[in-house]
């Protein structure tokens, strides 16, 4: 698969069928993350792989975000329900992580997302498809007391299996309305 084909046909899969990934392709997924651009070279990523009812357990936790009838729930954050039937259907879910360093926090968190990216490309090269999922923000310290991460910092989470859609393109904006002009001094 051409590199560019990749970057054009990777989608956001929803919806898994029942089969196991198999362990040689989840390690391809953590040697793609490895081999990916970080600031300083810090390889700041940490993966804990999540199967059965250990996954079960962080999309129940993640529902436990609605129950509570107090809680002023924003619009942006109700997807989260539809996040945690995905994290069902998958076969597996990485949990993110990172070392709190208030000094590399922005860098450590673009170079998770530079690893994440070539994890879900080579997903999508072996047949796998993949969630890049930030919902678990919502309940961070409960699902990080509950798998025990210590002092690290979950960041995200990447639900992977074997895609059961083909979900079309999402609109993308123009190149041409990316892009920025200077309008800086001039002298």
């Amino acid at each position: 698969m051409e590199l560019m084909d990749a970057i054009k046909g990777r989608r956001s899969i929803r919806k898994f069928q029942n089969r196991d990934v198999e362990k040689e392709k989840l390690n391809e997924l953590f040697e793609a993350a490895r081999l990916s651009p970080s600031a300083k070279n810090r390889q700041p990523w940490r993966f804990m792989v999540l199967r059965g009812n250990e996954k079960e357990h962080v999309a129940q936790i993640m529902e436990s975000w609605f129950q509570d009838e107090t809680r002023e729930i924003p619009r942006y954050s109700k997807s989260s329900r539809y996040t945690a039937g995905s994290i069902r259907q998958a076969s597996v879910l990485i949990l993110v992580y990172r070392q709190w360093d208030a000094v590399w926090e922005t860098g450590d968190i673009l170079s998770i997302g530079a690893a994440l990216e070539h994890m879900c490309l080579r997903a999508l090269e072996l047949g796998l498809g993949t969630l890049w999922i930030r919902d678990t923000c919502y309940m961070e310290q409960e699902i990080c007391r509950y798998v025990g991460s210590g002092d690290l910092i979950l960041t995200c989470a990447l639900a992977v299996g074997y895609a059961d859609e083909q979900p079309e393109a999402r609109p993308r904006m123009d190149c041409g309305d990316l892009m920025l002009a200077f309008n800086g001094d001039k002298t």
